[in-house]
């Protein structure tokens, strides 16, 4: 627990030693020191990297307004993140010996003399208090009292071509609520927004895909097209199914009965009822029981407009269809966040964790890693580390920009996917043959090159790098235990001798070019009707619920009992013959498939294009034999489902 006292304690923050104490999240700034500020607590990382002096454009006016969130640390917030890693450790004798949701906010939670006394330095430094949950304090006031409750000046910042409010210097609190408070998050306005890593259509207007198709992969070779890598090249495939999906990743028999799946997006789709019904009725995969699917939103949404809410509505169909054409009898809770936004988001995350709505949580959303401030990152790590010691496992997609230069110039992984507690997902493209045999796997990575104008060749074969698994070293998070001894040192000590955390940690299907076929309501180009229909889509969006589906049925396997933090377990079977090991070349003579799409998106009326797409070849990334930064440790095979029977 930390000292209050800042001369014993050198204003070390607690997200900033509980890497230490855990192995968990390693902030990557210098430590701040108690002389610099008398009787106050310093909060590591509360002034992000962009606010240097160079960017500095003078002082915020007193009277502009903030609002705030102040985290609260709870009573033992390094006997949290030490309880965390014990249940999830499957050599640990707590190893499975989760607290029920009551029991962790009791050990756990902060108190309510501690509540009562962060709601009183606030309020008594001019801010008004807006809101308090289990986690934090929200708050509102004029620059001049955040200035006084956080001990900081707030200037104007140059960040890109915009300025944006932000932190002088490091934000702190008294030093007698030093074990109160975790963090601070809010004191800057660059937005902090999520996207949905997913590759779907534009929002708003029908999404169809051209012919012609492949049923399976290869069962349509594009004969009258050029040649790639020496041969004839099958079409895509319309869109694979439950039935192949389940094949590909040895269901068997399970169908995830008795386990609880939640999945968290950004608003929700006014018709996920109806989609999900009629998707499952015409694909082939049970129909849905009065009850199986809830949804928990919230009050009113916000931001909609920034966040182009409508198109969440297609990420909230793919994950909740995905899911449940892979555990057709998994019980799916639908957690909506008020919007895009991080401190939404992390709203989402709590409501799982407070009413343990379900044992296992897909999320397909994130941000880039230099986007997610150290206090954001410590406010997310609470969380999961809460979800840890109640037996909640979660699922995070691990971005679809590859290494994410062409993104964002600075090749860097994403975040949440980053942190040390959740599981990060890869993604591959997958080959599935007639009668649903499972052919190869490639890591996910796409190369474009359209056919020249008269037909007879693919023009700059291979083409551009158009999208991929995200994956790599992270530049933040240290390298936890579970990784060590079998991620390769040349990844995790890439940014640091000390070794970082390495993402992903496993994967599943992913290309939309050999996709997932989704069902959804979309408004008709007239854009005045709207109508059911189908189209292939891919991303780690996708990889994401089929993994969580895939432990779903894992968990069923295991007799009901949780599977919780899943890493310690999922890496404790590397290099077992219950993963396909996944390279870029499995067939040893390059890959590819023709495409043909529809130039506006849903018809033929303004031309088509046709293109090939190569595979394997994720930017920078390569998925090599053993572990690699596009797939992990690989994908399910048979055998993994039931080898959590002995766990």
């Amino acid at each position: 627990m930390r000292s209050n006292r800042a001369s014993v304690r050198a204003g070390v923050s607690m997200a900033a030693t509980l890497p230490m104490l855990a192995g968990a999240l390693a902030l990557g700034i210098p430590a701040a020191h108690a002389a610099d500020h008398p009787l106050r607590d310093l909060l590591t990382g509360t002034r992000p990297t962009w606010a240097t002096a160079r960017a500095d454009r003078g002082a915020t006016s007193d009277g502009a307004q903030v609002s705030a969130r102040v985290y609260l640390a709870g009573k033992d917030a390094a006997g949290l993140a030490a309880y965390a890693k014990a249940v999830s450790d499957p050599d640990s004798a707590s190893y499975g010996k989760y607290l029920t949701a009551r029991q962790a906010q009791a050990r756990f939670g902060a108190t309510p003399a501690q509540v009562a006394a962060v709601k009183s330095w606030l309020t008594a430094s001019g801010l008004k208090i807006t809101g308090v949950t289990r986690h934090y304090v929200s708050v509102s006031g004029d620059v001049a009292a955040a200035e006084k409750a956080f001990g900081t000046q707030l200037h104007n910042f140059a960040k890109g071509s915009k300025t944006y409010r932000a932190p002088a210097s490091t934000a702190s609190v008294p030093a007698s609520l030093g074990d109160a408070v975790l963090t601070v998050t809010g004191l800057d306005n660059a937005p902090h927004m999520a996207t949905h890593d997913d590759r779907l259509p534009p929002p708003d207007t029908v999404f169809r895909n051209a012919g012609p198709f492949s049923s399976y992969y290869g069962s349509n070779t594009a004969s009258t097209l050029p040649d790639a890598y020496g041969k004839k090249i099958p079409y895509t495939v319309k869109g694979y199914t439950g039935k192949q999906l389940r094949a590909a990743y040895g269901a068997g028999t399970r169908t995830g009965k008795g386990v609880r799946v939640a999945i968290t997006d950004a608003y929700a789709s006014p018709t996920i009822a109806y989609d999900a019904g009629t998707y499952a009725k015409r694909n082939g995969d049970a129909a849905w029981k009065t009850g199986q699917l809830h949804q928990v939103l919230p009050k009113k949404y916000t931001h909609t407009k920034d966040c182009s809410a409508s198109g969440w509505y297609g990420e909230e169909t793919l994950d909740v269809e995905a899911v449940h054409a892979v555990a057709p009898a998994a019980d799916v809770t639908y957690v909506g966040a008020a919007s895009c936004g991080d401190g939404d988001l992390l709203d989402a995350l709590g409501k799982v964790v407070d009413s343990h709505l379900a044992d296992i949580v897909s999320n397909s959303w994130g941000e880039v890693e230099a986007a997610q401030t150290p206090d954001l990152a410590a406010a997310y790590d609470q969380v999961f580390q809460l979800g840890a010691v109640e037996g909640i496992g979660f699922y995070f997609s691990s971005g679809d920009d590859g290494d994410e230069v062409a993104g964002s110039g600075t090749k860097q992984v994403d975040a949440p996917a980053n942190s040390a507690w959740v599981t990060a997902v890869g993604g591959t493209s997958l080959a599935v043959g007639k009668d649903d045999t499972y052919l190869w796997e490639t890591g996910w990575g796409t190369e474009k090159a359209t056919l020249s104008a008269d037909g007879k060749s693919w023009t700059g074969f291979p083409g551009a790098f158009t999208s991929g698994a995200g994956g790599g070293t992270s530049k933040t998070v240290a390298e936890p235990s579970y990784q060590r001894g079998v991620v390769p040192d040349a990844l995790a000590k890439a940014n640091s001798a000390d070794g970082n955390r390495v993402v992903p940690d496993i994967a599943a299907i992913a290309d939309p070019n050999t996709g997932f076929l989704v069902g959804q309501t979309q408004t008709l180009p007239d854009g005045k009707k709207q109508a059911y229909s189908e189209y292939r889509i891919g991303g780690t969006s996708l990889a994401a619920p089929t993994i969580a589906a895939i432990q779903a049925l894992a968990q069923e396997a295991r007799g009901g009992r949780a599977i919780g933090f899943a890493d310690p377990a999922i890496y404790a079977k590397a290099g077992s013959k219950v993963y396909h090991d996944v390279t870029d070349d499995p067939t040893g003579s390059g890959l590819a498939v023709a495409r043909v799409d529809f130039v506006n998106g849903y018809d033929a009326t303004g031309g088509l294009t046709t293109s090939v797409r190569s595979l394997g070849k994720d930017s920078s990334l390569s998925a090599v034999k053993g572990y690699d930064d596009v797939t992990g440790v690989g994908t399910p095979a048979n055998g993994y489902v039931e080898s959590y029977r002995r766990g």
